[in-house]
């Protein structure tokens, strides 16, 4: 437990940190910290199903871009930060239509029909767009940096909350239990499809409302921009990087994976996806609880070899 006790005031000071950073940083720090943000909260949030489920899903791209698409609309209508909430609602709305039949798929079919499903979810709007005359939409007046950073900063802190809170819930006891035995869980009366349909939708919301944050920072929205697959793809690699069952997987994993795009997206950006395939099959063979676990074990090796010294003192 040891290991563990510096973890909150830890987590407070970087919170305190990042708070302060529009502050005093300038325009490139700021892009990175809204950067590593948004894939802390998209990692958090695609946990809440995955993680805890062990349901692997490809689909977060088409919450963040349904999201978007919803906030664009109702922009002229609402204000901006109504619109994002909208976008939200609509990405959970949408994960809600989409789970009634989605979730009672298991294995790799659930794999790729969630994939398969954010390709559908482009298509049609792109068909809606392009039978409107629509090819791209600009946005106006939108917020600084800053205040989008202040924003998605707040989306990663709820993701984080809402990971912890699951954990410690019926709910989340309940998802466990899938994860673990599907067909033992249902035998003993647990509601394994409502369950996975609640965790879906808890999991789209903040992708959507990330979606539109994305789109304000762009000022320009795109359909195949914001239904993009890398983002799904970039979200289950940095979860599986940075440990899929521990608290520190997320912001490891999205630590490691920003730190490497800025080392090679912009002097090398060809080897960049290569990089993203590499790493992935590497953890998967080598080190499959991630760099959680690699601290976790590095944390363990220290205790015991403190314990071994103060032994050999007495």
């Amino acid at each position: 437990m040891k290991r563990y006790s510096y973890d909150l005031p830890l987590a407070g000071l970087v919170l305190l940190f990042a708070l302060s950073l529009p502050l005093w940083a300038g325009d490139y720090m700021l892009g990175v910290g809204f950067t590593l943000a948004m894939w802390l909260a998209m990692v958090q949030s695609w946990s809440l199903l995955s993680a805890t489920t062990g349901y692997i899903s490809l689909g977060h791209a088409v919450f963040c871009g349904i999201g978007a698409y919803a906030m664009v609309l109702a922009l002229p209508v609402m204000g901006i930060a109504i619109s994002l909430i909208f976008g939200g609602a609509m990405a959970g709305l949408a994960a809600l239509l989409i789970g009634l039949p989605v979730m009672r798929v298991r294995g790799p079919y659930f794999v790729i029909l969630t994939f398969g499903l954010a390709e559908l979810a482009k298509a049609i709007v792109m068909q809606a767009e392009t039978s409107m005359g629509q090819f791209s939409r600009l946005i106006f007046n939108a917020p600084s940096l800053a205040v989008l950073y202040w924003v998605m900063l707040a989306l990663a802190v709820i993701a984080v909350a809402a990971a912890w809170l699951l954990s410690r819930s019926r709910l989340g006891a309940g998802l466990v239990a899938v994860r673990e035995n599907e067909e033992a869980a249902e035998a003993v009366g647990v509601p394994v499809a409502r369950l996975k349909t609640i965790a879906l939708v808890l999991s789209a919301v903040i992708p959507g409302m990330i979606g539109g944050l994305l789109t304000l920072r762009s000022s320009y929205f795109d359909a195949a921009q914001a239904f993009d697959p890398v983002l799904s793809f970039t979200t289950v690699t940095m979860a599986i990087v940075g440990g899929l069952r521990s608290p520190r997987g997320p912001f490891l994993g999205a630590i490691a994976f920003v730190l490497l795009s800025e080392v090679l997206w912009l002097r090398l950006p060809q080897l960049y996806m290569i990089a993203l395939g590499a790493l992935l099959i590497a953890f998967i063979l080598f080190a499959p609880r991630g760099l959680a676990g690699m601290v976790s074990r590095l944390f363990a090796s220290g205790d015991k070899s403190g314990k071994v010294a103060g032994h050999g003192t007495a």
